[in-house]
């Protein structure tokens, strides 16, 4: 009878805190507690957990740099996190079939990226340098960040161009306008396509062996240097055409039409697309000499008082909670609320000039050693999951059901089982962005903490 009411008492409570969740009260921390029996039948306590709680910075490798519609571009030597260096190797396709006419032959050749957005400085010139491909790349493999693209292109230099980045706002909407970069490319390669077989034009699968595609890498910045990080809008969206290189051309039906009219155009034009069926693949290396960090990374001996996040495979923080197991031994004990909190260090991190990732993820560590995400997650929603940044700069993940079955669920063997083999902070394996964070390690006043708010059954 006593285990049928404890099995009754999960029950209740699990579905007292759905209502909780979904009814919404003033006091996130006493979320529906109200809706709770009296005392003489549930106690509802909360518990903060801080003693339990370790955490380590790692590095994050192997993270897929070929799914996604931007490219980041350039190097950045940020105070805190060292030098990112990215650069991105692409496919261009046909939108239709190029009829040059006769006689064609190029006039120049250029390379046109789009971007918006930009992640450190607007005032140090940047370089870099465009390679043809010579091994093709595959749009079907997931390429990652360590993918050696300069092994893969022709060492010859076909383009290069000295920028610095800018950001101009439209006057009316205050919208980041689109800015991009010409570099101009050798025209043997502009000849090359005007004047190709009709047969190597006739389909993409052809003319992706005419011509496999370009590679642009970014010169890595002196350790003065502050440099940046820009997102190459690479694919074309319902109101963007996306970046593209573009042949300037003329034949002999221009030329005579020249003759007799001088408003003709000097030249004609083709462009080559890069589109959502190219494949585009970034490379993104880390220098991580001299930070305060480097002496720490990968290991779980020694706790620093910060913890790491960035992106673009760089940085990860491994959470261990122990103890957790402790929670079986106390009889008609269901869990209401489990919600583990990071607090940024707004100071370190920087946030007025390095503006934090606007959600973190956390997953967990299988007895496999694989990462997944908890149950929260995957059977309730992202959003009761949590994970976004808040207005007094911590992010907060409600792990409650992953808790639940820690506790519930001790067989490896058995379904459902997750085990407690602490969990992973990323921003999400993305390549595409450079929003990084400093948070508070365990260690601090201020650091990670779990606070588990539970009911038990009182006899």
């Amino acid at each position: 009878m006593r285990k049928y009411i404890h099995q009754m008492l999960r029950f209740g409570t699990g579905f007292l805190f759905l209502v909780m969740v979904f009814t919404a009260c003033n006091d996130k921390n006493e979320l529906g507690l109200e809706l709770l029996p009296g005392e003489d039948l549930i106690n509802v306590k909360s518990v903060e957990v801080k003693s339990d709680i370790s955490a380590f910075t790692f590095t994050e490798d192997n993270i897929v740099t070929s799914e996604h519609t931007t490219n980041l571009l350039g190097s950045m030597n940020d105070p805190v996190f060292g030098n990112t260096t990215a650069s991105f190797a692409s496919q261009f396709r046909l939108t239709s079939y190029p009829d040059f006419g006769d006689n064609p032959a190029a006039d120049s050749t250029f390379l046109v990226l789009y971007y918006r957005i930009i992640f450190g400085d607007t005032i140090t010139p940047q370089n870099v340098k465009v390679y043809e491909m010579q091994e093709a790349l595959n749009p079907d493999i997931e390429y990652t960040q360590e993918t050696d693209l300069k092994m893969m292109a022709s060492p010859d230099v076909i383009g290069e161009l000295t920028f610095t980045p800018k950001v101009e706002l439209d006057s009316t909407t205050a919208d980041t306008l689109y800015q991009y970069l010409k570099i101009p490319i050798d025209n043997d390669l502009g000849n090359r396509l005007v004047t190709a077989d009709s047969v190597d034009l006739s389909t993409n699968e052809a003319f992706l062996n005419l011509f496999k595609g370009l590679y642009v890498e970014a010169e890595k910045l002196s350790s003065s240097e502050n440099g940046a990080l820009i997102s190459v809008e690479t694919v074309p969206t319902s109101s963007f055409n996306g970046s593209l290189l573009v042949v300037y051309y003329n034949n002999d039906e221009n030329r005579l039409k020249q003759e007799v009219d001088t408003l003709t155009p000097d030249t004609l034009s083709r462009v080559f697309r890069i589109t959502q069926y190219s494949a585009k693949v970034g490379n993104i290396t880390h220098d991580y000499t001299g930070t305060a960090f480097e002496s720490n990374l990968n290991q779980e001996e020694e706790q620093q008082t910060k913890i790491y996040v960035q992106p673009t495979g760089g940085l990860k923080s491994k959470i261990l909670i122990d103890n957790l197991l402790h929670w079986q031994d106390s009889t008609n004990t269901a869990i209401n609320k489990a919600e583990l909190v990071f607090q940024i260090d707004t100071l370190t991190s920087d946030k007025d000039n390095y503006t934090p990732p606007s959600r973190l993820l956390l997953t967990y560590i299988d007895k496999n050693g694989d990462e997944k995400m908890p149950v929260d997650a995957t059977e309730f929603s992202y959003a009761y999951f949590d994970g976004y940044l808040r207005s007094d700069y911590t992010y907060h993940f409600n792990i409650t059901q992953h808790l639940q079955r820690i506790i519930d669920i001790t067989d490896p063997e058995e379904k459902g089982y997750v085990g407690n083999q602490g969990f992973f902070l990323t921003t999400g394996r993305r390549p595409d962005i450079a929003n990084r964070v400093v948070l508070e390690g365990a260690n601090q006043p201020d650091g990670i903490k779990l606070i588990i708010t539970y009911s038990k059954y009182l006899q």
